[in-house]
């Protein structure tokens, strides 16, 4: 037996006016999601604990077997380890975004949150703009790291885990009541906005009209973290699949194998066939257990805003990730589970996270159920199964 999950990040969502009350993913034409689900269970969970926020940290750990509650350290940390920083035990990794802030005159702190992800910058321009940052703002004390795409890594060594503000959650807000309450964060922030503004780099972008990365934005403290191996806890020896440093970082932890594909880069144009044909290859020809597919791009459509490109990002995982996966698996005689989700809704309305439960949806190939429902979140939620611990999901899926 094999063991998939199809991870579509942020997928779930509210009912919109717009597309005559339905949901994006209710709305989306995704015959294989809606062939499976006739046969398939389906039922909700919630993978964000009481009291803890809604991010794709949380969110992600849960859905891989691991109370939030136990395991969860901070959100950079876990980055840090994807690209290979060694923390210690006095380090504290804190996510450092490129934002696109307004550009207006006056102060920093009168600007306001214009885009989090710099219009999905890419990593050889942000690496670019970082090293002009490092240049003058990094110290024995504070050092950064390039990641993927706008989201990169500071460690401050004996540092302090500060309340910090996602960059996400104040989209079109000014930025006064967000700022680090820390000093030197603060203007480290400010002086790279100066630094940022300045550059040639970012002139190009605006000439273009493309959003300028034009300040650093903290946020994600943590400290090291420490993950129990997943083949240790589960009997499973496992692949992930996600172009986001924020998994390949939980995989590293966890001791899963990443697996690196050309020209997935976490947006949504992102190598869609290339995910399905290397969970396809772990799973058939390198003989590994568990494959988990990270599919980024609805959760960036959802902080865009944009309904209609969620509803493509939704279309694109059903026919260019999950069909081809089923039939890779189907052709090559495996039975199979694959566990198809979202780790937390993004809804478009607000452009950020929420802790509301997500639907899933449990294909076994040895036993097929029989419904007249589709795979959406009231149809979902209408079934009457829930998993109030979405960490107890994993091990539902492996038994």
């Amino acid at each position: 037996m094999k063991y998939v999950v199809v991870l579509g990040d942020g997928m779930a969502d509210e009912p919109l006016e717009a597309l005559g009350g339905k949901t994006p993913l209710a709305y989306a034409v995704t015959p294989c999601m809606d062939e499976l689900a006739a046969v398939s269970e389906m039922g909700m969970a919630h993978t964000i604990p009481e009291g803890m926020s809604p991010g794709s940290d949380t969110a992600n750990l849960a859905v891989m077997g691991y109370d939030p509650k136990q395991y969860y350290t901070g959100r950079s940390p876990l980055e840090a380890l994807s690209i290979g920083v060694d923390m210690k035990e006095t380090d504290v990794a804190i996510r450092c975004n490129l934002v696109t802030l307004s550009r207006e005159e006056g102060p920093y702190e009168a600007r306001t949150m214009v885009d989090h992800s710099s219009g999905e910058i890419s990593t050889e321009d942000a690496a670019v703009l970082l090293d002009a940052v490092r240049k003058e703002l990094e110290t024995e004390g504070y050092r950064f790291y390039v990641g993927t795409s706008y989201r990169h890594c500071l460690i401050w060594s004996r540092g302090q885990v500060t309340p910090l503000t996602p960059p996400h959650d104040i989209l079109e807000r000014k930025v006064a009541d967000y700022l680090p309450s820390d000093p030197h964060l603060r203007r480290m922030q400010e002086r790279s906005y100066e630094i940022l503004s300045a550059h040639p780099l970012n002139r190009e972008r605006v000439a273009r009209g493309e959003n300028p990365a034009n300040s650093l934005w903290f946020w994600g403290a943590g400290t090291r973290p420490a993950l129990d191996s997943f083949e240790g806890k589960y009997g499973k020896r496992g692949v992930m699949i996600s172009a986001v440093d924020l998994l390949k970082g939980i995989a590293v932890g966890a001791g899963l194998t990443n697996v690196t594909v050309e020209g997935a880069n976490g947006g949504l144009h992102t190598n869609y066939e290339g995910k399905a044909q290397a969970a396809v290859d772990a799973l058939i020809e390198k003989g590994y257990d568990f494959a988990y597919i990270h599919v980024e791009a609805p959760d960036e459509m959802g902080h865009q805003g944009s309904a209609q490109r969620k509803i493509q990002a939704i279309q694109y995982l059903d026919a260019r990730v999950i069909r081809p996966v089923k039939e890779g698996l189907e052709r090559a005689g495996e039975d199979f589970r694959m566990l198809i989700m979202p780790d937390h809704p993004t809804p478009v309305r607000i452009r950020t996270h929420t802790a509301d439960p997500v639907p899933y949806l449990l294909y076994d190939s040895t036993k097929k159920e029989s419904h007249t429902w589709t795979y959406c979140e009231a149809e979902a939620a209408g079934s009457g199964r829930v998993f109030s611990r979405g960490y107890e999901l994993m091990a539902y899926l492996l038994r």
